[in-house]
């Protein structure tokens, strides 16, 4: 069943899941639960898919944290949202209420490979961004008991940039930003959002995208290297890989 764009906007996210795909699984803590939907921001005349992964339980959890993740640059073939579920799953299942976006559509134009990434590929971050902020102001509509004053921003690869530019520009919505070998947006510089960011093994980050050491102590950013590939940050990543990633990920979240 099909709902009118006026009802996907209005209905509570957790209702809508009667209709949308399910999936549960066990894990040691909260079972999980996948919702799918699809958003509408009229104001762009776009379509933004979002996968929920929330845990599966009939008590509220009292201020549930919100993760938005972002994926990497996936050539617009679509169900980009779902290949880091190795990461989401896990994040639900220790309770927070975790929210993947698919940025891309088989409509939109491919990321320039030619030129200054900085200059030719800031628009489809730009558009990242505005996803990221139409989206959390969606849950703030349908879900408004959780707790949006800490809420993390995770990203991959171009999706690292994305979050990398959202937290630039709406620094106060952003408790948290974790990004995964963004190699393109430069960091912010500053204590507020916390910083943290894991790198990889085979590829650089362009320059001034990292914070020197200088800064990385002045604002307490935290710049990890890994012996993971880049390519390795999703689900292709070993078992191995998976579990340091999301260890270094749930440090991170569990500091104050």
């Amino acid at each position: 069943m099909k709902y009118p764009v006026s009802i996907i906007l209005t209905i509570p996210l957790l209702v809508m899941s009667c209709s949308v795909q399910k999936k549960k699984t066990e894990h040691k803590d909260y079972k999980v639960q996948l919702d799918t939907l699809t958003l509408f921001d009229q104001s762009r005349h776009r379509k933004i898919p979002v996968a929920i992964y929330h845990p599966e339980n009939n008590k509220k959890i009292p201020n549930q944290q919100v993760i938005i993740f972002n994926h990497g640059y996936g050539l617009n073939k679509g169900g980009d949202y779902f290949v880091y579920s190795y990461l989401t799953e896990m994040l639900a299942s220790k309770g927070y209420f975790t929210v993947s976006i698919q940025h891309e559509l088989a409509t939109d134009n491919l990321i320039p490979t030619e030129g200054i990434p900085q200059i030719v590929r800031r628009p489809f971050w730009q558009s990242g961004s505005d996803n990221i902020l139409f989206v959390i102001n969606e849950l703030k509509k349908t879900n408004p008991d959780l707790d949006f004053r800490h809420l993390t921003l995770i990203g991959h690869s171009n999706g690292g940039d994305m979050a990398a530019l959202f937290s630039n520009q709406h620094p106060n919505m952003v408790y948290k930003l974790i990004t995964m070998d963004n190699r393109r947006m430069f960091l912010p510089r500053t204590s507020i959002p916390k910083i943290y960011t894991l790198r990889s093994n085979d590829y650089p980050a362009d320059q001034g995208v990292l914070p020197d050491e200088g800064e990385q102590k002045k604002y307490h950013i935290t710049v990890q290297p890994t012996l993971i590939n880049h390519g390795h940050m999703d689900n292709k990543g070993s078992d191995e890989e998976k579990r340091i990633l999301n260890n270094w990920i749930l440090q991170y979240l569990s500091e104050q």
